[in-house]
Formats: structure tokens, C-alpha cells, sequence
């Protein structure tokens, strides 16, 4: 499960005009229990007169540690414009929530005080989500690691790593089953617990942000809250074409996907770092206080992005086989993982761009 730091990753960078994979020179390794899914490529180009009428509407910012980028495809650019508007306010409303870097937000508060009375109905959402999968996934998912972010973190700034001593203090501070959630409360049962949703809230806020573009009428978007989200199709009728970052190439992919309706969510033992090997970064395994050890990144596909981010950390911390047996129960599930010796790993019906 993935602690909360600054600048926490940039793992997508959106190629919208993007078509293919040529020159990336790898071999996949297919697991051959999924078929395909998502909408086909025919049901997208039906609508391609019409939406090559439509302009692109496109706005960036920055929320919950991640570079976020919107563009929608509307045939009144005042209308997507005020699209983004909404999509953007939903977005403030969920940072406002659930972001560990805002000192007033609910879960900052939740940190401080072990409480949260009268929470917004989407940290009570999203924390009944992040137990569920900590529930589904016997803890490999588990958003009470954030002690152990900041033993790590603090421990950087001396240039060290934790002691043993200190990893086993912060250890005990760290278990799903002691958070309590009501529609009237949070509360967490022991004193220094803190959560972290570094996990989850970034696939929630793109799922959040999609809804609302929905209700404003928009039926063509890519939403990229640090994971991603998107509606419909681009102005050419093609899928919207989005790049993998490639875990140990800061310039390069490692693949592209094309998303027909899909979301994706990518974590990467890159993003944060605390050792120049790799070796320990902002994941962590809730049973040893230390980062797991198989993976350089995993990407999920998921019909929700929320669904997809929580994904990501199962695989790291509880291997393939868990992260299968979850992704199976998963709709539209399907996976890319890169282990550290860089050898990859993919279900047969990952959407590559091109195939």
C-alpha cells in the first residue's frame, strides 16, 4: 500500500494523437484465462462524422499530489469549458476531503484528532472502499500505512533508513481492521493511527470528475486525476490513446493502451524513492514495513478508476496470484506488470494501442 509524499508520481502522460506501439521492442507474456473486453472499435467509429465537428477543451492543474489533466471534446466550446468548470470544483471538493497535503482537509483532521464526525459522504465512500479491499485482499491493501511514510521520510532527511526498532514501533500503527466507519463517523482505534488514501483517492477523484462531466452533457473526455478516466472516443473515432511511463526510462513508455470507456491506473516503485536501487519507495507491505520487492510498476484496467488504483497495490504487495484472483472479480479487469529484472507480464486482453 502506498504511503503519501509530494510529488508523488507522474505516470501518464496522455497521447492523444497517438496510434501505436512501434519501436518499443518488447515481448509480453500473456495469461490466457481473460478475453477481451471493453466497447469495440466499431461501436466507437459510428460516431466519427459527428465528432470530428467537436472541439477539444483542455485544462491542467495540480491536486492530491499529481499533475492533473482534463480535456473534453464538445461541440459548444463554452460548453465544455463550463464542463471543465464543474469537473474542476468536483475535483477541489474531493482534495478538499481527502488530501493529506491540505493541514483542514477531513482526513487530516481524521489524522490529528482519531475522529471525524459528520464526514462528506465521499470519504465515507471512499474509506467503505478502501476496506473492502483491504477485506478482499487479507491487508496487501491497507490504507493505515501512512506511519510508516513518515518513519521513512524523516529517516531520508538524515539519510538513513529506519532502524529495526523504529519499523516495529511504526508496525503496530498500521491495521485496516481498527478503523471505524459510519455515515455519522470515522474514527481510528488507537492513538498515532493516521490514513493515507494516496491509494485510492486519485482513482476516485477521476471516477468523481467523469460523473459530473456525464451530467453536463459530455460524451467524449479523458480525465487524468493521477489515474485515469475517459468517455467515448477522440475527434478521429480512434480510442483514446494514453502512455504507460516506462519504470526505469523517465522519457520513454514502457506501452500504450488504448481506453474505449476504460480506466487506468498505474503505481511504480519510481515515483517516490527512498534508496537510488529502488528497493525502498512509497509502497509498502503492511506485514514487514518495507517495500515489496517483485514489481517496478503494475498497470490495471478497470471500468472504474477507483477499482484500478486500489488494483495496482494488491499486485505489488500481494503478488500475481492474489492480484489475478481479484482482477478475475474485477469487471473489465486486465493487468501490465514489469518486474524489477524488467521482464513484463500481461493479460491477453490488456487494450495495447494498435491490437
Amino acid at each position: 500500500m502506498s504511503g503519501s509524499g509530494m510529488g508523488r508520481r507522474k505516470f501518464f502522460q496522455l497521447a492523444i494523437g497517438a496510434g501505436g506501439m512501434a519501436a518499443l521492442g518488447y515481448a509480453w507474456q500473456r495469461h490466457s484465462r481473460f478475453g477481451s473486453g471493453g466497447s469495440t472499435l466499431s461501436e466507437i467509429v459510428k460516431a466519427g462524422p459527428a465528432l470530428a465537428s467537436l472541439t477539444p477543451v483542455t485544462r491542467k492543474s495540480y491536486a492530491l499530489g499529481s499533475e492533473i489533466e482534463m480535456t473534453v471534446l464538445h461541440a459548444d466550446a463554452e460548453a465544455g469549458r463550463k464542463a471543465l468548470d464543474a469537473a474542476f470544483e468536483e475535483l477541489e471538493t474531493v482534495e478538499s476531503v481527502m488530501s493529506v497535503y491540505r493541514p483542514q482537509s477531513q482526513i487530516s483532521r481524521l489524522n490529528r484528532d482519531g475522529v471525524c464526525n459528520d464526514p462528506h459522504p465521499y470519504f465515507v465512500a471512499c474509506t467503505k472502499a478502501a476496506i473492502d479491499m483491504s477485506r478482499r485482499s487479507n491487508g496487501a491493501f491497507d490504507a493505515t500505512v501512512q506511519p510508516l511514510w513518515d518513519l521513512y521520510s524523516a529517516a531520508q532527511k538524515k539519510n538513513a533508513l529506519p532502524t529495526a526498532t523504529d519499523l516495529d514501533t511504526a508496525r503496530k500503527l498500521v491495521d485496516w481492521k481498527k478503523i471505524e466507519c459510519s455515515d455519522s463517523s470515522i474514527r481510528l482505534g488507537e492513538k498515532g493511527m493516521s490514513l493515507t488514501y494516496n491509494g485510492i483517492a486519485q482513482g476516485y477523484a477521476a471516477d468523481r470528475c467523469a460523473d459530473v462531466l456525464k451530467k453536463m452533457g459530455v460524451e467524449h473526455a479523458l480525465v487524468n486525476a493521477g489515474e485515469i478516466n475517459c468517455i467515448g472516443a477522440k475527434q478521429n473515432s480512434q480510442p483514446w490513446s494514453v502512455g504507460i511511463q516506462h519504470p526505469r526510462k523517465p522519457n520513454a513508455y514502457i506501452a500504450m493502451a488504448d481506453l474505449n470507456g476504460l480506466c487506468l491506473a498505474t503505481s511504480g516503485d519510481y515515483a517516490t524513492t527512498f534508496t537510488p536501487d529502488f528497493l525502498y519507495h512509497h509502497i509498502f507491505d503492511p506485514a514487514t514495513g518495507k517495500s515489496p520487492l517483485t514489481f517496478s510498476s503494475a498497470s490495471i484496467i478497470a471500468a472504474s478508476a477507483t477499482d484500478a488504483d486500489a488494483l495496482t497495490k494488491v499486485f505489488f504487495v500481494g503478488g500475481v496470484e492474489l492480484g489475478l484472483k481479484l482482477l478475475d472479480e474485477t469487471p473489465k479487469g486486465a493487468a501490465l506488470l514489469v518486474y524489477k529484472d524488467g521482464r513484463t507480464f500481461a493479460t491477453r486482453n490488456f487494450p495495447f494501442a494498435g491490437c
